[in-house]
């Protein structure tokens, strides 16, 4: 029997196999936006902004050459390793609750990650380009191997996704190596001080949820196209 389109989008299994992923993505989504709003009605009592807190830790790291700016945008903080730079969202740039300072803290750990070569985080972006192709190409190529009925091209099209899937494994340590940075940074240089540390984990540790969902959704659903790729051929 040849799965159309419409069958392979709305295939109950695939939500079978999916579903609790995608369940648990959307706690973690939920999960992290409440702590990082209860955080924010927290101010540190430092006073730094998230934008002094990320500048302090790298110059406390030695870390010359790498800017720190703001970008529009909730929660779209990153560390760009190829521009040397370090972006925060405008509530942690300017920022000085304890959310600010968490978040800018993990930005800052990805930029000592990159000066010390650490390897998962080489690994990851090295192969950042293909897990982007993988999966911008992987679901069109399923989509016309399983309408076509030609096996070899479904197969193509698992091992395309299959990058995706091998990126977010290796993004797991490299997210939460950047966390427990983050928490020691701020305790071991009195930025944060100890009773107000609970809160700061609390952000970080929601943030890890949906690195975890994200990981557990693109394995289900990489097992749902073997599974299917196999009952086709059986």
């Amino acid at each position: 029997m040849t799965m159309t389109l419409a069958m392979l989008m709305w295939d109950p299994l695939y939500f079978l196999f999916v579903g609790p992923a995608m369940l648990l993505a959307l706690w973690a989504q939920w999960r992290v936006k409440s702590a990082y709003h209860a955080a924010l009605e927290v101010p540190c009592r430092s006073g730094f902004s998230g934008a002094e807190t990320a500048h302090m830790i790298l110059e406390s790291a030695g870390i010359k050459g790498v800017r720190v700016e703001m970008v529009d945008g909730m929660l779209s903080d990153h560390y760009d390793s190829r521009a040397k730079v370090l972006r925060l969202s405008p509530d942690v740039y300017h920022g000085h609750s304890l959310a600010s300072m968490g978040i800018a803290a993990h930005e800052a750990g990805h930029a000592i990650q990159d000066k010390e070569g650490y390897a998962p985080l080489v690994i990851r972006n090295g192969i950042v380009p293909l897990a982007s192709v993988g999966s911008n190409l992987s679901i069109l190529i399923l989509m016309a191997g399983f309408v076509l009925n030609l096996a070899g091209l479904v197969w193509v099209g698992i091992g395309l996704f299959s990058t995706v899937v091998v990126f977010q494994l290796i993004n797991l340590p490299v997210e939460f190596d950047a966390s427990a940075r983050a928490k020691r940074l701020l305790l071991g240089g009195s930025i944060v001080a100890q009773d107000e540390a609970p809160v700061v984990r609390n952000v970080l540790r929601a943030a890890a949820w949906t690195y975890v969902a994200a990981t557990l959704t693109a394995v289900l659903t990489l097992a749902y196209y073997i599974f299917r790729a196999t009952e086709r051929r059986n």
